[in-house]
């Protein structure tokens, strides 16, 4: 496909090397843990029934009261304020539940019922009527409802997912959204705001590749003006460059010789078109960092302002800070360890130091799979994750066969247990997969081979 071509993108604003996912079938998860496994489950400080949907793990719900973005001196809460600081009049919020209803998730931004972020393989479900929200955009409508008319939102947000250094269950997005009267006074309002930024740009050092603001493949929304559509969405991108500007500008060491590259893409997202996601030309490679689009206008009508029009953006801050801090691996943003912690100082980006290379302790779990077993391979991440924690770096499917006679099919993982902190022995890491082992074989009936 073109580098101009049309994408289409999972239930977030995130690029795909953060928010990819398989199209999953629907089915139930069996993914209970034996501390959940009774008839509720507590997370925050609520109690909730459980039920065929349940699949949060212990380990999850240890991460939500956390809010790692909020921890003063880490590198999220950093790289935060420095996206706040670029947006001085906007609502700032960085303090909300992450419990939400699947309606709220995904039906008052008019996903498809079908949409394979549904799924239980997907998202984590507290039971049918509750989960933990996948996306900060499952906030915009509650935004706009209370009158809020541009604001940055700032929270954790959980999906279930492979496990790799880039990989994560729970991350962190801020969401940005500004809406604007949709009549004569509100286009007025975005052309003058267009002039504006767009002279404080063509005095920076920045190289913008850009695309249609409409196009046939990117089209107005039937009930919006073409016009103020093409504007919004010019808005929308003058806002954005510079925004990366303002990230990106020290850390890239741009100039006038060297400035700042940015290029724009045609995205699909299923609550905003036009859509676009951005890249920035960064350590000599394009790195995916947001999505962005004119917010649907039923979006709007929920919200109980139809007669507003307006456009919205998220990005992963780890994946951005991974770049900006040179973090080699995702799970160090959760390390306790002063060794990690004491490198980095509120407001300022520095360079991670690694402390060690602790060595790998690979180990090999191959079993048979029950006749229309559920298992999926979230379910086997979230059972090694639930066991080991973050001492497992990453989970790769090595083997799987169908036997010709029995027709019974044969799965091979290969877990590489390797710690942030601390050397493991052979002795520790048997004991682990061993409760590896007998949660597959209790959960899923399973027969280790």
């Amino acid at each position: 496909m073109s580098r101009l071509g049309r994408r289409i993108c999972s239930p977030s604003f995130l690029p795909p090397a953060f928010s990819s996912h398989k199209i999953l079938t629907s089915r139930l998860s069996t993914v209970v843990t034996p501390s959940l496994s009774g008839k509720h489950l507590e997370i925050l400080g609520q109690r909730f029934p459980t039920d065929e949907y349940t699949n949060i793990t212990s380990a999850i719900i240890s991460k939500t009261p956390l809010q790692l973005h909020l921890q003063p001196s880490h590198p999220l809460s950093t790289l935060r304020g420095l996206i706040e600081s670029a947006y001085p009049t906007f609502t700032h919020v960085s303090s909300i539940s992450p419990l939400v209803s699947p309606f709220k998730n995904f039906d008052e931004l008019s996903f498809p019922a079908d949409h394979p972020g549904r799924a239980v393989t997907d998202s984590y479900y507290a039971n049918k009527d509750m989960m933990l929200r996948t996306h900060t955009s499952a906030h915009e409508v509650e935004m706009f409802r209370r009158g809020e008319t541009k604001w940055l939102l700032t929270a954790d947000v959980y999906r279930r997912d492979e496990i790799d250094s880039s990989h994560y269950p729970v991350f962190h997005q801020v969401e940005g959204a500004r809406i604007f009267n949709a009549d004569a006074s509100g286009l007025r309002e975005v052309i003058e705001d267009n002039e504006r930024l767009s002279n404080v740009l063509a005095q920076a050092n920045i190289v913008i590749e850009d695309v249609p603001h409409i196009s046939p493949s990117n089209p107005v929304q039937f009930n919006h003006d073409p016009l103020f559509s093409e504007q919004l969405a010019k808005n929308l991108k003058l806002n954005l460059n510079n925004l990366l500007l303002k990230v990106f500008g020290e850390a890239a060491g741009i100039s006038k010789e060297q400035p700042l590259r940015v290029r724009w893409i045609e995205a699909y997202f299923p609550f905003t078109s036009p859509s676009f996601e951005v890249e920035v030309f960064f350590q000599g490679k394009w790195l995916e960092i947001l999505g962005s689009g004119v917010i649907r206008q039923a979006t709007l009508d929920t919200a109980g302002v139809s007669n507003k029009i307006g456009w919205a953006f998220g990005l992963g801050l780890e994946r951005i800070a991974m770049v900006l801090f040179s973090i080699p691996d995702i799970r160090l943003f959760w390390s306790t360890d002063r060794r990690f912690l004491s490198q980095f100082e509120q407001g300022k980006i520095s360079t991670f130091q690694p402390y060690s290379r602790y060595p790998s302790c690979f180990k090999d779990v191959s079993f048979w799979v029950p006749k229309d077993s559920s298992l999926h391979e979230n379910d086997f991440c979230d059972v090694v994750r639930d066991t080991a924690g973050d001492l497992v770096e990453d989970v790769k499917k090595i083997d799987q066969f169908v036997h010709p006679k029995s027709n019974r099919t044969s799965l091979c993982y290969r877990i590489n247990y390797r710690s942030m902190d601390r050397s493991l022995s052979n002795d520790e890491i048997n004991e682990v997969q061993s409760r590896v082992n007998s949660r597959l074989t209790s959960q899923f009936g399973v027969e280790i081979r």
